[in-house]
């Protein structure tokens, strides 16, 4: 039985989905504006992202006040082509939003688990609940890099634990990587999944079936009440 309190909003094409999204974010940041609080916006990396950042880097916003961080990032430099910093940088920090103020989560740190505890001393500096939480999923049910299998995914995923970052190891390379908790994942006013496919809408089914966390770390999203989540899907 599926038991998802997510809200799904489908749609015909990826632009009609991008333009949707883009407006949804845009609103979100601007509510945190004109609060007078700043504003806020975590993003996922990878490539299904990027025809949404370019459509967001023109949006109409006071972007010296918004701040922008990421969900999870490769433990490469930020000039590699595996950087998450790097996509983000490329395809959102530019035209209108060049003037955002964005923290990256790799540092000079030996590793990603040397380095977890600098990089949310960055990212806690930012205005927080987030205003706006962007993930991907992948076919595995993951969100962010909370992987299945991964080494500590049980202690990413423990609501109990602070917010914080946390070392995970991906089964891909670039392998090392850092990521958000859950609990720093839902420290957030609204939550955004953004996927795309077939195969894509297929593992967002099983997910909505009740099951262990750990096997689909999405389900930790989809099955907590605390924080609206959307799913975004086009073909």
């Amino acid at each position: 039985m599926a038991n998802s309190d997510a809200h799904e909003r489908r749609f015909p094409n990826a632009a009609a989905l991008i333009e949707a999204l883009a407006l949804d974010i845009a609103g979100a940041l601007q509510a945190g504006l004109a609060a007078g609080r700043g504003a806020s916006l975590a993003v996922p990396g990878g490539r299904t992202p990027l025809p949404l950042f370019e459509r967001l880097s023109s949006a109409e916003l006071d972007w010296d006040d918004v701040w922008i961080t990421l969900g999870d990032e490769r433990w490469v430099e930020a000039s590699s082509a595996s950087s998450n910093e790097k996509l983000v940088r490329d395809h959102l920090l530019k035209g209108a939003a060049a003037s955002a103020n964005f923290v990256g989560l790799k540092n000079a740190a030996p590793d990603a688990r040397g380095g977890a505890h600098a990089s949310w001393s960055a990212v806690a500096e930012l205005p927080r609940p987030f205003d706006f939480m962007l993930l991907g999923m992948g076919d595995d049910g993951h969100v962010a890099s909370l992987f299945p299998g991964s080494p500590g995914l049980a202690l990413a995923l423990d609501p109990a634990q602070p917010p914080g970052c946390i070392a995970m190891m991906a089964p891909v390379p670039p392998r090392e990587r850092l990521s958000l908790n859950l609990r720093a994942l839902l420290d957030s006013r609204r939550i955004g999944v953004l996927i795309t496919g077939t195969d894509k809408w297929g593992a967002y089914e099983r997910a909505r079936v009740r099951g262990p966390a750990v096997d689909m770390p999405v389900r930790a999203l989809l099955q907590q009440q605390n924080v609206p989540v959307t799913v975004y899907w086009a073909p």
